[in-house]
């Protein structure tokens, strides 16, 4: 007798955007293949949209649009959430998992605010929540991250995972353009929104980090533990600085073990250019993991984009309904440890302040005293007469590795001396 049919896994779509659209349509045109993968047809049951009626993308059929959240999730056995923000995402997914439906999300801001209610309910319910899609678009990193490196002990991890910031930056470096107009120009390539608060604020990668800390170090470490800052006060002379120093100026997500407990920050900083995030070109993200027994590993590939993330999405629901087809369930949270988050003061990193100072005899002598006197120690200097008005030169110093709490006082102490007309800025070093 010819063996029976496994029945169909029934998939809800809530949210049919840039990412949703490609997401119906790859399990439509994949169908066969996604099936044999799986062991099981997968069968869209309906797309959730707040108005039926409005415009949409031909790729979505019309005859699946819904409304009716409620009976959707109801008769859904797996839910994919990518409408993003807070609500009523939350409280979909809480009622999917609540309804016994696993639950695949891009959602990174939902996880970095609310995941430990979201993985409790999944854990209690003995259903599935994926999440390959939340931190770097189509890189697949955080099933590395949770899964291949579970052996090993994470010590370090460098992120590049917001592709708004590194096209502006890459195109300040290589085509030397303000950044103003480098925003505008990403905007008008839609790799920018028309309000880029959230990327160019850092608030966007400040979101990534709490997700790759908390995988990486095995506990929950929130969005406000991340110290955020982000890339609206670079300038070309910052750039330009970076560039004689052999540098390049990167925002970077950085997740590390200090003493005492872990520290997780946002901010730019000046990668060298024999390091491989210094390469990282356009709109592209990279992540570089630094492991006790692997070693140094890299991910890179395209961070965004509708038809990358899908393919994120798109492995995890056949991951997810493998488990609905065949019984069983994914790896649950990892949060064991109770390493405290340390302020962005226990870091510890080397730093590039290039000042505006008078161009006479006896400036450097004071301004090495200031930093003696906070236990800094000076590793390069470069001075340039006439690059800061008449009359004044621009002071470059480079840093050996000192606490962040110990360069703050030290700027502090600089801004107030009279070797120092005005601090113009201060940047981290990071890749060394």
């Amino acid at each position: 007798m010819p063996a029976s049919t496994p029945a169909p896994v029934r998939i809800a779509i809530l949210g049919p955007g840039t990412v949703g659209t490609q997401v119906v349509r790859l399990l439509t045109e994949q169908a066969e293949d996604l099936a044999s993968r799986v062991g099981a047809p997968l069968e869209i049951v309906g797309i959730y949209v707040r108005d039926t009626a409005a415009e949409r993308d031909p790729l979505i059929p019309r005859a699946l649009l819904t409304d009716d959240v409620d009976a959707l999730i109801a008769g859904a056995d797996l839910v994919v959430e990518l409408m993003g923000g807070l609500e009523p995402a939350r409280s979909f997914i809480l009622q999917a998992i609540g309804a016994g439906a696993s639950v695949v999300t891009a959602n990174k801001a939902l996880l970095a605010t609310h995941g430990p209610e979201l993985f409790e309910a999944a854990d209690a319910a003995n259903v599935d929540l994926y999440f390959e899609a939340a931190v770097a678009g189509a890189i697949p990193l955080v099933r590395p991250v949770r899964e291949s490196l579970a052996g090993d002990q994470v010590q370090r991890i460098l992120g590049i995972v917001n592709g708004t910031t590194n096209y502006v930056l890459d195109e300040m470096t290589t085509r030397h353009l303000g950044y103003d107009v480098a925003l505008k120009q990403a905007q008008e390539l839609g790799y920018a929104e028309a309000d880029p608060t959230a990327d160019v604020e850092g608030h966007d990668a400040a979101a990534k980090a709490a997700i790759l800390a908390s995988l990486a170090f095995h506990q929950r470490v929130a969005l406000e533990d991340v110290y955020c800052e982000g890339i609206s006060a670079i300038t070309a002379a910052d750039v330009a600085a970076a560039t004689e120093s052999g540098h390049v100026i990167k925002l970077l997500a950085i997740a590390e073990r200090a003493d005492g407990g872990v520290t997780v920050r946002v901010h730019p900083a000046l990668v060298p250019l024999a390091h491989p995030l210094a390469g990282v070109h356009g709109a592209f993200n990279a992540v570089f993991v630094e492991a006790q027994a692997a070693g140094e590993l890299m991910f890179y590939g395209q961070g965004a984009g509708g038809a990358p993330t899908a393919s994120a999405v798109l492995g995890d629901v056949v991951s997810v309904a493998r488990h609905i087809a065949t019984g069983g369930k994914g790896p649950r949270e990892s949060n064991y440890a109770v390493l405290p988050v340390l302020p962005i003061g226990a870091a510890s990193t080397r730093f590039q302040i290039r000042m505006n100072v008078p161009d006479r005899a006896g400036v450097l002598a004071s301004v090495a005293e200031t930093l003696a006197s906070k236990a800094i120690s000076i590793e390069t200097v470069r001075q340039q007469a006439g690059a800061a008005g008449p009359g004044c030169a621009e002071l470059i110093i480079s840093t050996h590795r000192a606490p962040e709490r110990d360069l703050e006082s030290t700027v502090a102490s600089l801004r107030e001396s009279a070797a120092v007309n005005s601090v113009l800025s201060v940047l981290r070093i990071e890749g060394e």
